[in-house]
């Protein structure tokens, strides 16, 4: 890759491999990701979408190859630098892992006061308008167990945008979302980012949806990117397992039946 492409690179992986115990996640996996851009992750389940993210935070390091952020190696990352450049991503987790025992305002202070010495009043500020930012500054003085889901992962939204970052990680961020919150979140995702300038990664199994916003996705299965492209583009793939992901076929290179015996022979309990 070229000088002036790579700098138009947020993050760089190159011949990633990793490996759970006996199984491998990762097998030479490539991909790069463009500042300013929306890009979806996406695949099968259990193919290590969220694995990916966690490389990408320096809270897994990779057995072979190369992980780059912000022109960074993640993995050789000290820990203040490694801290520092957390300090730069904003992390929304699929269940928005809300602070029970904090109000609605304390959660988006949370990473405020931990990072900074902000005066109270300025403080205030920054949290209120985050929260404005979600349509919710209305409920800072509620408790997350007065809070709808979609409010929740609006909440989680605002504390993940709070220091102003340059990459924000969406971990499956329509899991569980009725039809409004979900509309809701993907125009927020959308907006945030081309307001802000940020660079977002989106992980998600939700093709219809990731399609509104996203810019550019990757689909991966058995350990490497198999497809990449716009979503209209993956829609028409030659690929027969892309083809069967983006439409949700219930039969194809992955199988509705698991592997089993011959159905007679097992029924007459002749096999």
């Amino acid at each position: 890759m070229d000088a002036s492409r790579a700098a138009d690179n947020l993050i760089e992986i190159s011949g990633l491999r990793f490996s759970r115990g006996s199984r491998l996640i990762f097998d030479g996996l490539e991909l790069a990701i463009p500042r300013g851009s929306i890009t979806a992750i996406m695949g099968p389940s259990g193919t290590g979408k969220t694995t990916l993210l966690r490389m990408f935070t320096g809270q897994l390091k990779p057995d072979a190859g190369s992980v780059q952020v912000a022109g960074q190696e993640v993995a050789r990352l000290s820990r203040p630098d490694l801290y520092a450049l957390r300090r730069r991503m904003g992390m929304l987790f699929q269940n928005s892992a809300l602070l029970t025992d904090f109000s609605v305002f304390e959660n988006v202070a949370f990473p405020v006061r931990e990072n900074t010495r902000l005066h109270e009043r300025l403080l205030r500020n920054v949290v209120l308008t985050k929260l404005h930012s979600v349509g919710l500054r209305g409920a800072a003085d509620l408790m997350p167990s007065e809070l709808s889901g979609g409010m929740a992962r609006r909440v989680a939204m605002a504390r993940a945008m709070v220091l102003d970052p340059e990459l924000l990680l969406y971990d499956e961020p329509f899991s569980g979302l009725d039809p409004i919150s979900l509309g809701v979140v993907l125009r927020l995702i959308r907006l945030n980012n081309d307001a802000l300038g940020l660079t977002s990664i989106v992980v998600s199994h939700d093709v219809a949806e990731i399609a509104h916003i996203a810019d550019h996705c990757f689909v991966i299965s058995e350990g490497k990117v198999i497809a990449s492209g716009r979503p209209d583009e993956l829609a028409n793939s030659e690929s027969e397992l892309v083809r069967q992901f983006m439409t949700g076929a219930a039969d194809g290179p992955v199988p509705f039946h698991y592997p089993a015996p011959d159905y007679r022979q097992q029924l007459l309990g002749t096999y």
